[in-house]
């Protein structure tokens, strides 16, 4: 491990440590930043870092952020702001994965949440895949059906649950209707294993 370590890099030189995203939220994302057309993007990318750690032949891995850095890169930026938090080059391949999967720094599942090999993750930003029912958890939590909470991948956990109780062709055709539906089920007990739940009464021990 290391301390911190703060530097500009190539966005072709950032690898994902996921194999999704949510489509609708890097859109929201995108609009974001062009808000900040005209003003200081260098002030601004200086206050939005994102974590990686070394990998194998010194590569950047991205362990968080994933959805502001795919944004800003499809709004055409060539580098971002880095804080690279450990530097695991020396570790095999193999061996480097296994790490990453034991500390939460990876999330090999893909967009049905099914859990793929490691192999699956891509080597690109712009190969990542839609999971519409992460889109749909940030929209949840935005709309208050959950607490913003420090659980590694917390939104992917919300997007199985809801995946699990609302059809996907419901949620592709009327993404508004999908929030309410999420809403309500976001209060049930059924939800009250996940991080950040709001539920009405506390569960019983």
């Amino acid at each position: 491990m290391r301390d911190a370590t703060l530097l500009p890099v190539p966005m072709d030189e950032i690898r994902p440590t996921q194999i999704t995203l949510g489509f609708r939220e890097i859109a929201q994302k995108r609009e974001q930043w062009r808000k900040h057309m005209g003003k200081d993007r260098k002030a601004f990318l200086s206050r939005h870092t994102v974590p990686t750690v070394l990998g194998p032949k010194k590569r950047h891995y991205l362990i968080d952020g994933h959805h502001l850095t795919r944004a800003i890169a499809d709004e055409g930026t060539d580098e971002m702001m880095v804080n690279v938090v450990a530097d695991l080059s020396a570790l095999s391949r193999e061996s480097f994965w296994v790490f990453l999967d034991n500390r939460s720094w990876c999330h090999p599942y893909d967009e049905d949440g099914a859990r793929r090999g490691f192999k699956a993750i891509p080597r690109k930003l712009e190969d990542l895949r839609d999971d519409p029912y992460r889109s749909l958890a940030a929209a949840l939590r935005r709309a208050g059906g959950f607490a913003k909470d420090p659980t590694a991948f917390a939104e992917f956990l919300w997007a199985d649950f809801l995946r699990k109780r609302i059809d996907k062709k419901a949620v592709e055709a009327d993404f508004a209707d999908a929030i309410v539906q999420a809403l309500d089920l976001a209060r049930g007990r059924d939800a009250g294993y996940l991080p950040g739940w709001c539920g009405p009464d506390p569960i019983e021990p």
